[in-house]
């Protein structure tokens, strides 16, 4: 098989394609550049690693600078990893940025964590950048990194990390609780979106009754 003619046909077709103003665009070109790096990779069984090299001095000069061999690493590195964490859902929601986020991580499980995360509550490529950033995957415990991998239904509770980062100037070590509570309430939207998807803010010393006793609850919250 003339591999490189598949290829830069693909090419072509995703770069007349780009010029469309087209919301599926990006959805497109990520299931083109799948299809890319899948050729890339049965290309580098049979004529070797530095066949990725070769296709994109061509291709440079060809069609254009940005299929310069990292890109084309790149491609084939999706299809290696979507291939291997059996992803069936590669034309849903996300867009290249998004997969661009997850190349580096190793732990498939992670992978995985990430990619539901972006289908299930709509994140940008921004939003998976800071939960990643924020290490959020190994922050979750065993438990659920288990139901994770046995893909098993998640609870709400289940996918609060632990622990939660709150970002404060002072470097005490000691924190008293009420300082505490005043830093998340100074930056609820973030302490909120730590906690993960559907958290809303109702009160703070929040009054409740139970039998004839008034208790006061530090922060309430409530899930959607």
């Amino acid at each position: 098989m003339n591999y490189y003619n598949k290829i830069k046909e693909k090419v072509i077709k995703i770069e007349l394609y780009d010029k469309a103003k087209d919301y599926a665009k990006d959805r497109n070109k990520v299931i083109v550049y799948f299809e890319i790096g899948k050729l890339l990779s049965k290309a580098g069984k049979e004529y070797g690693k530095n066949i990725i090299k070769r296709y994109s001095e061509k291709l440079k000069q060809e069609v254009g600078k940005k299929y310069n061999e990292r890109n084309l690493r790149y491609m084939r590195q999706l299809y290696e990893i979507i291939i291997k964490i059996k992803w069936n859902t590669l034309c849903s929601k996300l867009c290249w940025s998004h997969y661009r986020e997850i190349l580096s991580l190793k732990n498939e499980n992670e992978i995985k964590y990430y990619l539901s995360e972006c289908e299930s509550n709509n994140l940008t490529q921004r939003q998976l950048h800071e939960l990643i950033k924020q290490n959020t995957y190994n922050r979750l415990d065993e438990k659920t990194k288990k139901k994770i991998i046995n893909n098993e239904q998640l609870k709400i509770d289940d996918l609060v990390p632990n622990p939660i980062i709150i970002k404060r100037e002072s470097i005490d070590d000691k924190l008293s609780e009420y300082a505490l509570r005043q830093l998340i309430l100074n930056n609820i939207d973030l302490f909120l979106k730590q906690l993960g998807t559907g958290f809303s803010y109702i009160g703070t010393e929040y009054r409740i009754k139970i039998g004839n006793v008034y208790n006061y609850i530090d922060i309430l919250l409530f899930n959607l």
